[in-house]
């Protein structure tokens, strides 16, 4: 049955010609033919899914899809971090090309953020350009990774490394999947919400310290939760599509935590990416006050929330060990935000009051790596 369009929420990101609509709310899939047909010039798509998803959602989708007369096909590719690859890359944009989808046809990808990644890159790349629709099937995915137009895969160098700004023309965020994710991957996508409100939402991140078990039992609670997130990042997105100067600050806990993801060669089963970014977010806070940048109970108000939820908050909660913090650093100096060989980070002076920080000495950061990486 399809949710009444008043249970729902659209977020409006602002690009110009190239703006686009989330929708956010229950019954999203069943009416997703209604809400692509009426947006969509071709009649005809490539839906890109994984192993995980197909068997719950992609028959309803590709059934809401034939009821509006829209010819569809479907790749189903293997799940986990490890399918952002230059293989997979490939067998998507063959499929694409394959199924003679053109530029007012759409590619759709159905899934998490991996899928929403590599299939926004395949998108981005086929016949130069095809239109792209985000439906994404996990806390993470409808709350960051589907908004925004950033698409890649993962380099052996690093994560996300590769890949080509590419925004998507409609983001159906139905809130039903998220009953069906595990408790570890809506804990995971839980940290992306708390990271709003931690780079310049205060009030959104206090109310989610009273708040997050209505948000993890679902409702009217998480729909908002979703929203706030999704509006926070279309606003800064509008002002810097690019990530040339304020929309770094959307990477907060990033940086450390995409080195722990390099670090554990990508394996889910050790740490998957909202875990890493809930490390990196109390590393970031932790680092800010070593550098006398903010007050240590700032760091400890975050690592106590992140920690009540239920998310890795310490570098020794990854299991397996980890290699030395000079090896972490490399992994760090690799990462997408340094300039002419310098390290940015996004720091903190306080909850809510995130900045990017130019030219962060290498030194500092390898002498704190090595006080936090467990003995």
């Amino acid at each position: 049955m399809t949710a009444p369009a008043t249970a729902r929420r659209t977020v409006r990101v602002d690009l110009g010609d190239r703006s686009y609509d989330i929708l956010i709310g229950p019954g999203l899939i069943p009416a997703a033919g209604r809400e692509i047909a009426s947006r969509l010039k071709g009649r005809k798509i490539a839906v890109i899914t994984d192993a995980h998803v197909a068997p719950l959602y992609l028959d309803d989708f590709m059934a809401a899809l034939k009821a509006e007369g829209i010819e569809a096909v479907s790749l189903v590719l293997p799940a986990g971090e490890k399918t952002k690859s230059f293989e997979h890359l490939i067998s998507v944009c063959d499929s694409v090309l394959a199924a003679r989808i053109e530029r007012n046809d759409a590619v759709v990808a159905l899934g998490g953020g991996v899928i929403g990644d590599l299939t926004g890159f395949a998108a981005g790349i086929a016949r130069r350009g095809s239109r792209f629709i985000q439906v994404p099937t996990s806390l993470l995915a409808q709350v960051d990774s589907s908004v925004g137009g950033k698409t890649g895969i993962n380099s052996s160098h690093g994560k996300n490394l590769i890949g080509v700004f590419h925004q998507p023309d409609l983001v159906l965020a139905d809130t039903d999947v998220l009953d069906t994710l595990s408790p570890r991957e809506f804990r995971a996508g839980y940290a992306e919400v708390a990271k709003y409100g931690l780079i310049d939402k205060p009030d959104f991140f206090a109310w989610l310290e009273k708040n997050w078990r209505a948000v993890f039992a679902g409702g009217e609670a998480r729909i908002e939760a979703i929203a706030t997130s999704c509006q926070a990042k279309a606003d800064v997105v509008a002002a810097d599509e690019r990530e040339n100067g304020q929309r770094a600050l959307l990477n907060l806990g990033h940086t450390f935590g995409h080195a722990l993801e390099a670090a554990t060669h990508y394996d889910s089963a050790r740490l998957v990416h909202g875990e890493g970014v809930s490390i990196g977010m109390v590393l970031a806070h932790q680092f800010s006050a070593r550098m006398n940048l903010a007050s240590p109970d700032d760091g400890k108000r975050v690592e106590a929330h992140l920690r009540e939820v239920g998310l890795p908050t310490a570098m020794d909660q990854i299991p397996g060990g980890l290699p030395p913090a000079e090896v972490l650093m490399d992994a760090i100096a690799q990462d997408k935000k340094v300039k002419g060989g310098k390290l940015t980070f996004i720091l903190t002076r306080g909850v809510g009051q995130s900045f990017v920080a130019d030219d962060v000495p290498q030194s500092e950061v390898v002498a704190f790596l090595k006080e936090k990486l467990p003995k």
